[in-house]
């Protein structure tokens, strides 16, 4: 299967100081702070090995034993922790992660040898038998993949070994059912399940486990899917995405266009053709909006955290298939008006859902923050792996060179080419005013000369001609290539400074457009408010309604805004800064004649 783009290897990129390395660092102490005692208590209940009879520490919420997806969180974990080995060499958390491995191995030999899961086979059994169990498939999918990871970036071989014999029993228990048989039992949420079959039979190549990819295929969405059906509106949008991820990876490793095809036509239903809110995200209640219908759909319990994460990881895959901009122009507000919104900045908590309603509070509906120990929602374990996988999306390269596709402070080591380079953004660019770009300096030193082209995304939000200097010499911006601007030569020790124009953006509701968001650049801003806001003023020029407020703090520039000329003062901050503040995002604007007739 070709790509147009390759990721690099995980331990070249590394997080310089800066926003996404503090959280970052957040999330790994919130890591780090759960006890594998605690993170196992569910596999050791279902192996027979929980002897204590105390409460005390024990984690509630989803993860409480009375919980039908108790254990799910612990598969979160395992991911989460071999990507931070991967990226950085984290000796500690790669310990821990080791000894969970083997404590999982120990519950599977109790277990017989084979199930290895926080719940008992017999939920499998309840749902083949039509009744209801709360997402069996879902919860053990976790784990299976948190051990996956364990092997794939972590080189743990027992993980490999648990999953193995684990997929053993799912073989035996699969095969006792006909086609129609297994389509009912996949209506109920299987989470990532055909993805982890891909994954093992990509590393194994066994046809037993191809034999579980053909078995956990759907064709009750896929079919219809493909025949251009919309099977989405009002669907939970999380049970199809990871089902998507699956046959992503399908594709990948067996090379059967159907499963490409699939992905290709979830796209363009659940993006292309049914918009999103000005965040970059989707959902209402857990489930798509019907296309390009968002007014009527804001409300309290909008943008759940899974679909952000997921739809990303998504738009990933597709971005190195294709080598299409438009896959890391979705990528980019999504990473900030969700990954970053979603998080708390000061406890590394998560908010299940984003509001769009104005007045709203960050996941209202479920009492704000999620806890420590007490919550476990699915969001929790998304979010946990969302915040080490900060290097990613970042780096790729192509059959010319290197690809630059997002603007994080960040450091890599290019080991084909022996290149090093450290990405910076450039605060100063203006030191007297406040800059109307994004400044990136990308430092390159190549242990001997190499010739190369470096591609920079030209962003969607993109206001003007970029600028190039090159060893501070200006150089010409027209060699553009599928979205990204091209830079070819022989490198040795240089240093390019790109400068993006940006301005304030608006982002009119598809089927409201007197009814707007505002964007710098890539980030919403929200306005600090405990109710809908009417603005008067022209909706087309953004700038007529906001004015650059507390701009500079120190060297820093800040992007905050105020309202300009209105009847009642209003601050706009970006929404990932909001903690426990109300906000709106949308507001309506009326021109200056209509605001007076709707006053009268």
């Amino acid at each position: 299967m070709d790509s147009k783009l390759r990721p690099l290897a995980p331990d070249g990129v590394k997080l310089l100081p800066g926003l996404f390395r503090q959280r970052f660092e957040i999330n790994r102490q919130y890591l780090m702070s759960l006890k594998p005692g605690n993170l196992l208590q569910n596999h050791y209940l279902e192996a027979g090995l929980w002897q204590s009879t105390s409460l005390e520490g024990l984690h509630g919420g989803w993860e409480s034993p009375s919980c039908e997806l108790r254990g799910h969180f612990l598969g979160h974990w395992l991911s989460a922790a071999a990507r931070i080995y991967a990226t950085t060499g984290d000796q500690e958390i790669k310990a821990r992660a080791d000894h969970i491995v083997s404590e999982l191995g120990r519950c599977q030999r109790e277990n017989g040898g084979e199930w290895a899961g926080s719940i008992p086979p017999k939920y499998l059994e309840w749902i083949a038998e039509g009744k209801k169990v709360w997402a069996p498939h879902y919860t053990v999918h976790k784990t299976l993949m948190g051990l996956h990871d364990m092997f794939a970036l972590a080189g743990n071989q027992e993980a490999l070994d648990i999953v193995t014999r684990w997929a053993n029993w799912f073989h035996r228990w699969t095969g006792r059912f006909s086609r129609q048989e297994m389509d009912e039992i996949l209506d109920v949420e299987t989470g990532g399940m055909l993805e982890v079959w891909a994954n093992l039979f990509g590393i194994t190549g066994n046809e037993k486990h191809l034999d579980l990819v053909r078995r956990y295929d759907r064709p009750r969405l896929f079919d219809p899917l493909l025949c251009g059906e919309d099977v989405l509106t009002n669907r939970h949008a999380n049970t199809t995405i990871p089902e998507i991820h699956g046959a992503a990876r399908a594709w990948e490793v067996t090379g059967e266009r159907r499963w490409r095809d699939v992905v290709e036509a979830y796209w363009r239903l659940a993006v292309t053709e049914r918009g999103f809110f000005c965040t970059g995200g989707q959902t209402c209640g857990e489930v798509w909006t019907p296309p390009f219908q968002l007014a009527t759909r804001r409300g309290d319990k909008n943008q759940e955290h899974c679909t952000v994460y997921n739809m990303m990881r998504l738009a990933e895959y597709l971005l190195r298939w294709t080598g299409d901009a438009r896959y890391a122009d979705y990528w980019e507000p999504n990473l900030y008006n969700g990954i970053l919104a979603q998080q708390h900045p000061e406890t590394g908590m998560v908010a299940y859902f984003l509001p769009m309603r104005a007045g709203s509070i960050k996941n209202e509906s479920r009492g704000g923050w999620s806890t420590p120990t007490n919550d476990f929602w699915c969001c929790v374990g998304t979010l946990v792996q969302a915040h080490t996988m900060h290097t990613e999306g970042i780096y790729y390269e192509d059959e010319d060179g290197l690809v630059v596709c997002q603007y994080i402070p960040t450091s890599l080591s290019w080991a084909r080419l022996g290149v090093h380079l450290d990405q910076t953004l450039d605060a100063q660019a203006n030191k007297r005013q406040r800059p109307e770009c994004l400044a990136v300096n990308l430092q390159l030193t190549c242990e001997r000369p190499a010739e190369f082209a470096v591609h920079i995304r030209l962003p969607w939000w993109l206001a003007g001609e970029p600028r190039v200097v090159l060893n501070g010499e200006p150089q010409p911006s027209s060699a553009r290539k599928a979205g990204f601007l091209s830079i070819w030569r022989t490198w040795e020790s240089d240093r390019l400074h790109v400068e993006l124009p940006r301005k304030l953006v608006r982002c009119p509701l598809p089927d409201e457009p007197d009814t707007v968001a505002f964007l710098d650049g890539p980030i919403v801003l929200a306005g600090l408010c405990g109710e809908e806001r009417a603005l008067s003023g022209d909706r087309n020029v953004p700038e007529s309604l906001l004015a650059p407020d507390n701009e500079r703090e120190w060297n820093t520039w800040l992007t905050a805004y105020r309202a300009r000329a209105q009847e009642r003062g209003l601050r706009f901050v970006p929404l990932y800064q909001i903690c426990d503040e109300r906000y709106a995002v949308y507001f309506p604007v009326y021109n200056r004649l209509g605001a007076e007739e709707v006053s009268r």
